[in-house]
Order: structure tokens, then sequence, then C-alpha cells
């Protein structure tokens, strides 16, 4: 039985079949798509995949299970199974110019936020349409959270600022072998970056969040200040939608937006 191999890398694998059929059915039509998958495992997903999709390319690093997968799909062409580090490919070789894929898996606790922000990146560039992605339910929280909840933070406004993010359902320990000691919820994101949008630059403005967010308990302000913006430059930029208290993670990407183009206006001149 392909179960009682001992998991390595923090592996559980999924057995719930209504769970991973309702996985794959959130990606909608695959008949024309590219999927890739990261973490298959067993192939659970992967199995469902293969009949659906146009072209499959999945991505596994433990050794033996990409041979495991790489001989059972060795009938079937539309299916490509790479022994790689996600963290270490670059997405957008693996889609043709001029085309998009779907993305799809299971993220190890450990190199969510890593993997998120390689799908971000990858969905910025034009390479990536949609993603279904099971992870830590404290994680999804995180990553789904509206402004003014404890749960906002970083990496939820840098989720929300690359794509929607729906909250799909949320998976028991009983969904896997072995069970692991947490739940897991199932996120689908349709990439569709906002830089433009909200008039601001993708790398000055990721810096700038990360300088907002640096203290969770310090107001913006505060945590502006620390990270080198001198209190009189925040004066005369600090729109009037702000409140001088506020907390990064009280406002919406709207405001903050405003703000780093006030701010942007004060310094680039200096630059």
């Amino acid at each position: 039985m392909q179960m009682k191999r001992k998991p390595k890398l923090g592996q559980n694998f999924l057995v719930d079949d209504t769970a991973r059929h309702a996985i794959v059915d959130a990606l909608g039509d695959l008949s024309k798509r590219t999927v890739i998958e990261i973490g298959p495992g067993h192939g659970a997903i992967t199995d469902i995949l293969a009949g659906r999709c146009h072209k499959l390319i999945a991505l596994e690093l433990d050794r033996a299970l990409a041979a495991e997968l790489t001989f059972r799909f060795r009938d079937q062409p539309q299916v490509q199974i790479l022994e790689c580090d996600v963290l270490k490919i670059n997405l957008q070789t693996l889609v043709p110019t001029g085309e998009t894929a779907d993305v799809i898996g299971n993220l190890p606790y450990y190199i969510t936020s890593d993997i998120l922000l390689q799908l971000f990146a990858a969905g910025s560039a034009g390479t990536l349409a949609r993603a279904v992605l099971m992870m830590q339910r404290e994680v999804a929280d995180r990553v789904s959270a509206a402004p003014g909840v404890r749960d906002y933070g970083l990496l939820s406004a840098t989720a929300q600022m690359n794509a929607q993010v729906d909250h799909l359902f949320t998976l028991p320990p009983s969904a896997f072998s072995p069970p692991p000691d947490v739940y897991s919820t199932v996120l689908r994101l349709h990439f569709a970056p906002r830089f433009t949008e909200l008039g601001v630059d993708p790398d000055g403005f990721n810096k700038f969040l990360k300088q907002s967010f640096a203290q969770k308990r310090k107001t913006l302000q505060n945590n502006l200040r620390a990270a080198g913006h001198p209190a009189e430059q925040l004066s005369a930029a600090w729109p009037d939608s702000i409140s001088a208290q506020a907390r990064a993670e009280s406002l919406a990407l709207e405001p903050m937006a405003e703000l780093y183009r006030s701010l942007s206006q004060l310094v680039l001149p200096n630059n």
C-alpha cells in the first residue's frame, strides 16, 4: 500500500476522496489549461488532474516520490514530473510565452510564505492566472484576513495586493495520512496585481509595506519613523483620511497607497 511509506520533509498525504475532487473542481474547466502542481506526493490530486487538463507539470522534491510518479504516469504524455525544489525553479520557464498556467498544491507550513511570494511574482509577470492552495489554517486566515482584524498583517496586505483571495473550505487532520496536528484550509487566488491601479511601483510599495508592519504593536507613524522617515516628512505627507494614531493593520490598501504616493513625491527628488 502506498501510504505505508514513512513520510519525510513534513509530508502529510491527502487521503480524503471528496476533498481531493473538491480541490481540483475549484480550478474549473481545465481542458485547455496548463496546470503546475506543487508537491504531488503520491498523486492523490495528480491522478484527477491528469484526466482533466491539457498539460500537467508536477514539481516534487522527494526523489522516491518523483520516481514513483514518473513510472505511474509514463504512458500519459500530457503529464510531466519534475524532481525539483519549487523555491529554486523559475515558474516562468515552465509556461510558453503568451500563455498562462494555473497552480494547485498543498504547501508545506514552513515555506508557505516563501512559495506565496514566488507565486505572486509569477502572477505579476503574467505567467499565472489562478491557484488553488491548501495550507495550515492559521496561515490561510492571515492570507485572507480583512483590515481591522487581528490576523491582518504583512502577509494579508501582500497577498491582497497581488490577488483576489477566496476562502473555500477547511479540512480536519483526519483527511490526511498521517494526520497532522493542525487543520488545513483551501484558498483560491485569482492573480490580479493592483500596483498600476493604485499608482505605486511594486518594489517600492512592497518595501513600504514591510516597514509599515515591522512592529505590530506600534503605530504606522512610529514604524515609518523607525524605518528612517523623518517626522516632518511624515507630517507633510500624511493624508487627512488616516488617523495619526492608526496602525497599519487597521488600514485598507487604498489609504496605504495614498500615503506611499505622498511620501514618494517628497523623497524622490532627493534620491
